[in-house]
């Protein structure tokens, strides 16, 4: 059972949409968790967290300027933490597409600093976020995550006498973050116009709630090296638009850049070493510091069938545009009126 009473936390990207979901859950859960710190690079972004989880003398939470592209300053604020929560990343695809290199300095080699920095430091476990768009990526924003994915997962082959656990999680569009397409259609509705990219397009959607949970439980039960990727449903982007605005007018514009009309979060080739765990799924690293058939007896998991795929557009379970009305109104706005 995981308890972050008396352990100290850090969320890289802390600030971030589901950083946030986050440092609330875990003081919510866990009121005498030692500290937890909100690392960041955006100044303006902690301020105004600070007014919503204040840094007082004495308190447990603490707020930490710093990138994951320094390596030194990750090794000042992993001093003296137990576990990491790896949020940070850039993930905007159209301007990774444009900014290709600032894209990989921050996904790839801050997570290569993340890793180092915590083995150097005694942290005894690191969670990365992953996403979606890291399964057969096409964009540069999936590539530098699948990247990051494969250092985190290789990292318990290099830990040595070291007792740190590295694993991944994995997952798709978070219903109401940052940039996200809810929230863009809100803003959007006033215009009496929804652009919408091709008509055929879906997203898997995941509450910040599950997201975080998701998280935890990778804390808890990881033995390393595990990308955990959680069963959830699709929606298809014309139902988003019907939840949200039914009486605006739809303006096809054309897939942008790097952009998939489907996404997938377990590929075919990942069948091989996936395994059904009951709530979620994880795609097992193909070398391993521990027992295989231990692992499968203990979480009593069952290996998906040959050419087993879990995509947006083939997902079973999926969510309508009446569903989606009361997904926004208990996780995003709770006075949304259509």
């Amino acid at each position: 059972m995981l308890d972050l009473n008396g352990k100290s936390v850090l969320i890289t990207g802390g600030t971030g949409s589901l950083g946030k979901q986050l440092t609330k859950t875990i003081l919510e859960r866990w009121p005498k968790v030692k500290r937890l710190v909100i690392f960041s690079r955006d100044e303006q972004k902690q301020f105004q967290m600070n007014m919503e989880f204040p840094s007082t003398p004495g308190g447990n939470v603490r707020y930490f300027i710093g990138d994951v592209r320094d390596y030194e300053r990750l090794k000042k604020a992993f001093a003296g933490i137990n576990y990491i929560i790896h949020a940070a990343a850039m993930k905007h695809v159209h301007i990774a597409e444009y900014n290709p290199m600032e894209c990989v300095k921050t996904n790839v080699l801050g997570a290569e600093n993340v890793i180092n920095a915590a083995m150097e430091t005694g942290v005894e476990n690191v969670v990365a976020l992953s996403t979606d768009k890291a399964a057969a990526p096409i964009n540069l924003y999936g590539a530098t995550k699948l990247c990051s994915d494969k250092l985190f997962v290789a990292a318990n082959n290099i830990k040595g006498w070291n007792k740190i656990k590295f694993s991944v999680v994995r997952y798709g569009n978070v219903m109401g973050s940052n940039g996200s397409v809810i929230p863009f259609f809100m803003q959007k509705k006033k215009t009496g116009v929804l652009p919408i990219t091709d008509p055929n397009m879906t997203r898997f959607n995941i509450s910040l709630q599950e997201g975080a949970d998701l998280v935890l439980h990778a804390l808890e039960q990881a033995w390393g090296g595990e990308i955990f990727v959680p069963k959830i449903p699709s929606y298809k982007i014309t139902e988003v638009a019907k939840a949200v605005a039914p009486e605006c007018k739809i303006e096809i514009i054309g897939i942008r850049p790097g952009e998939k009309v489907h996404e997938e979060m377990i590929t075919e080739s990942d069948a091989f070493s996936t395994y059904d765990l009951g709530k979620y799924y994880a795609i097992l690293p193909q070398v391993t510091n521990w027992n295989l058939n231990e692992y499968i007896e203990h979480f009593k998991a069952k290996k998906v069938k040959e050419g087993f795929k879990f995509n947006s557009g083939e997902n079973p379970d999926w969510v309508n545009a009446e569903d989606l009305r009361k997904l926004i109104k208990e996780h995003v706005d709770p006075d949304f009126t259509f």
